[in-house]
This record gives C-alpha cells, sequence and structure tokens, in this order.
C-alpha cells in the first residue's frame, strides 16, 4: 500500500491462486513464464472514457510481497501445500517484469492498463490484489470526474468517508477522487497521507449543543474567524439560519475585521434555497460569501441544479461518489494472453466465450494511442509486441467493428501507452507526485479528448483497432479452438 501504511498484504488473494501456485511448483512448471493483461470490458455508467487509477498501491505491493511465518503456517494448516513448496515462500520476492500505463491516464475498455509477464507462479499470485486496487480507485476517479464536469468549474470536495464501505474504502478513495478532479477531500486520514487538502466545519451537533442556533454560531466564529462557514439548515434556513448568519457577519466578524466565509445547505431544496440565500446575502453586503451545497449528490443532481438556476458556488459529494453508486463496479479482469518457451519466443493464449464481448486478445501486445494533425486522440491501436511498424508511412488498421474494410492512419503520431515498472523484480519507474496525477487527468480531457466523447449521454464511442498481424493471430487462434471443437 502506501508506505505509511505498515500492513502486510500478500494474504489479500482468492485461494485458487495458491492452489495454483502450489499445483505448478509440485508440477515443475512454476518457473515457465507467462503473459497477463489487466483490463475492463465497459466503461461505468456507459460513459465514454474511464480513468485509470491505483498504480502507486500496486507498485507498493509488488515491492512488499512476502510471507511471514504466521502465514505459511496458516497454509500449513490447510493440509494441501507441499512442504517444498511452503519452504519457497518463506524467501519468496516477486521475480516478474511489469508494464503499466501511467497513473491517470484516460483509458478505454479492452486495452491492457498492466501487463505481468513473469515466472507463472508469480504472475498468478499477484491477481487478486492488483485487481482490487486498480478496480476501486479507477471507479471512484472516473465517478469524481464525471461529477466534477458536471459541476462547470465549481469547486467538488469528497465528504463520503462516513457511506465509504470500509476504512480503505474511504482514505483510497479519497486518493482516487482526488485523481479525478476533487479539489480536496473531508477525511483526514487522506489528507495525511497524500498531502491532499482537507476541509471542514461543523455538523448540526454543533448548532444543537448550544442555547440557540445564533450563539452556536458565535462561539464558531470567534473561534475561527478567518473561515467561518456556517451551517444553516438545523432549524429553518431562511427565517433563522440566513438572518442568524447575516448578524454573525455584522456584530461578530466586522468588528474584528473579517469577513463571513460561507454558508452550507445540508437539506432542502437546493436550488430554490440557494436562489434566496443568495438575494439574502446580497441585500446584506455579503456578495462574497459562498454558498456550499452537500446532501446525496452526484452528476445528475448538479446537473439539474445547474439548469433550475441555483446559486450554488461548492459542492460536497458524499454517498454517490465514494461507492460509485450508480455503477458500483468497475469490472477490470485479470487473464492469460501467452506463455513463455525456453527460447524466449511468445506463444499466445486466448480465452474463448460464448459471450463475443469475453473473448480475449492474445499474446504479449503493445497499445498505442493515435492522434490527428490536431493532436486529438482519435484511436487506440491494439500490436504484437514482436511487430516492427513504419509510423512515417500510412499505418493500416482492422477496424474491431468492421473488420472486412481495408482502412489507414494516416497523418497520424502514435504514443506507446504502457511503460516498464518492474524489471526482473526490481521497481523501475518513479511514481509522480500526486497532484501531477491529478493535472494529467485535466490536460488530457482538455486538450486530448474528444468533447464528444465526455457527453454524459450517448458519448462517441473511441475506436479500437488491431494491427493486421494481431487481428491474424486472434482468427488463427479461433479458428484451431473451434477446429478442436
Amino acid at each position: 500500500m502506501n508506505q505509511q501504511d505498515n500492513r502486510n498484504i500478500t494474504m489479500v488473494m482468492d485461494f485458487y491462486e495458491m492452489t495454483m501456485a502450489n499445483g505448478y511448483f509440485n508440477s515443475h512448471v512454476s518457473e515457465t513464464k507467462a503473459v497477463f493483461d489487466v483490463f475492463f470490458r465497459k466503461n461505468p455508467d456507459d460513459a465514454g472514457f474511464s480513468i485509470f487509477a491505483g498504480l502507486e498501491q500496486v507498485i507498493e505491493y509488488i515491492k512488499n510481497l512476502h510471507f511471514e511465518k504466521e502465514d505459511i503456517e496458516y497454509f500449513r494448516s490447510q493440509h494441501l501445500f507441499s512442504e517444498e513448496f511452503l519452504d519457497f515462500l518463506a524467501g519468496y520476492r516477486f521475480r516478474g517484469d511489469i508494464y503499466a500505463m501511467p497513473e491517470g491516464t484516460i483509458v478505454y475498455p479492452n486495452e491492457p492498463l498492466i501487463t505481468v509477464v513473469a515466472p507463472l507462479l508469480d504472475a498468478q499470485l499477484v491477481e487478486t490484489a492488483i485487481l482490487l486496487q486498480v478496480n476501486h480507485q479507477s471507479l471512484i476517479a472516473t465517478k469524481t470526474n464525471r461529477i466534477v464536469r458536471a459541476a462547470e468549474g465549481k469547486a467538488v470536495s469528497d465528504f463520503g468517508a462516513r457511506r465509504a464501505h470500509n476504512v480503505d474504502a474511504a482514505v483510497y478513495g479519497a486518493r482516487a477522487a482526488y485523481i479525478g478532479g476533487a479539489v480536496g477531500t473531508a477525511t483526514v486520514l487522506a489528507g495525511q497521507m497524500f498531502g491532499i487538502p482537507i476541509s471542514g466545519t461543523m455538523a448540526h451537533s454543533w448548532v444543537m449543543f448550544f442555547e440557540n442556533e445564533y450563539e452556536a454560531f458565535k462561539k464558531y466564529a470567534e473561534t475561527y474567524p478567518d473561515s467561518t462557514l456556517l451551517l444553516v439548515d438545523t432549524f429553518d434556513v431562511l427565517r433563522s439560519g440566513i438572518p442568524n448568519a447575516i448578524r454573525i457577519a455584522r456584530e461578530v466578524l466586522e468588528p474584528m475585521g473579517k469577513r463571513l466565509k460561507g454558508i452550507r445547505l445540508d437539506s432542502g431544496d437546493l436550488a430554490y434555497l440557494s436562489k434566496e440565500a443568495r438575494i439574502m446575502l446580497d441585500e446584506a453586503g455579503l456578495t462574497d460569501c459562498i454558498i456550499v451545497a452537500s446532501n446525496s449528490l452526484d452528476e445528475f443532481t448538479l446537473r439539474s441544479l445547474k439548469q433550475q438556476g441555483a446559486r450554488i458556488d461548492s459542492y460536497g459529494v458524499g454517498e454517490r461518489l465514494i461507492t460509485s453508486a450508480s455503477n458500483p463496479v468497475f469490472g477490470a479482469v485479470y487473464k492469460m494472453a501467452a506463455i513463455v518457451k525456453d527460447d524466449g519466443t511468445f506463444i499466445p493464449k486466448i480465452k474463448v466465450s460464448e459471450t463475443p464481448e469475453k473473448i480475449t486478445n492474445p499474446g504479449l501486445k503493445k497499445i498505442y494511442r493515435v492522434y490527428d494533425s490536431d493532436g486529438k486522440a482519435i484511436a487506440e491501436y491494439l500490436t504484437r509486441a514482436d511487430e516492427q511498424i513504419d509510423f512515417t508511412k500510412p499505418v493500416r488498421y482492422i477496424d474491431s467493428k468492421k473488420y472486412w474494410k481495408t482502412r489507414y492512419f494516416e497523418n497520424c503520431t502514435f504514443k506507446e501507452l504502457q511503460v516498464p515498472v518492474f524489471q526482473n523484480g526490481e521497481c523501475v519507474y518513479q511514481c509522480p507526485p500526486l497532484k501531477d496525477v491529478r493535472d494529467y487527468v485535466r490536460r488530457q480531457l482538455n486538450e486530448e479528448i474528444w468533447d464528444e466523447e465526455q457527453r454524459f449521454s450517448n458519448p462517441h464511442t473511441h475506436y479500437f483497432d488491431f494491427s493486421p498481424l494481431l487481428y491474424e493471430t486472434k482468427m488463427d487462434l479461433l479458428a484451431e479452438d473451434h477446429k478442436n471443437g
């Protein structure tokens, strides 16, 4: 996990990873190298793209892979594993190669986000932990970005910890939300671990504790005169909350030379209340006082508030962000793509399914992003890793939807998306600061990704194309599978 998290999470695995690893070991094939790809099949919420997140935690996990004595004793108690295999685990460290897209990359279905090339035993052991990091953080980053785009420039903060599915979901969800564009979080541990700005003022209990609302506001303003933001919906927003906030501005803050920073609405008709509150605040000369809103918000609510003319300056978004309530599963999978012969050649493997979308793309591959002359990303181009492609000439491709047509990329540039992360078990990648990951997301969306892909309804489907050689490889394997019955 993060360097500040000292837990050994090697044991976060599905049991079948251990039974297979033991089987490979005792069959003397555990050192055979294999290739596994991490990819997903569908964008959440029928969106036009997703955001890849969680790579830094994958790296920390791989660096710290090891088994403690108590772990090995636990496996011994299952009476399934050979003593030779358990002895091997005592000194185990990851020994393979890993390639991945940089964290924050805008990604699309069916392309390899992470590729593991490692001894079969190693590649099998890491499956669950890699998937849980990528699935969770990619989901929350993608959901948050939808909410941020719906806010149309208004600040969005993560308020979701108390609705998250556990402590880690709150902390790492806050990290992913920041990557997705949230300006900060209310979760203190996430702020401490990742340097995310934290914010928070008061709960309704603060207002309820004091003799009356005015006294509660007064105590808070006297304590935090430079950042007084008052929760005004404990009793009655328009008859009590706003009038008392205005009194605090005049009677407490102004004599100190301070201004009321803002008010927060956490219930009721947010569109109506924010418009009425804005009128009252402006008439009182508090034109610089911001209005913050919370209460079960998501991108759909924010768009509706905008259409209704709500006067909200900032949003605190909780349960529907931190759980991605509208689509709570990202769906990344981990599938074998090849095995490596003793002479180093790769033998492509394919998973066949009655569901066409679940048929995998075989072999060790490279994934390129294709840009037109204006710098816009127009397609993904998947090739075999051993291909030598002359990108200075028109590049032929196979359209995954219209495979019978002969087409070429012309006047385009290509960027390989995966970079080396581990080589022979050693990390060779330097994780960028989290703020840089967040900026990378924003830069791609502003400069590279079509606006049509960023629509909330019926977005343009990003093109996903094969090299002719990879397509031929896939068709040959499917034909062979059909022949073999």
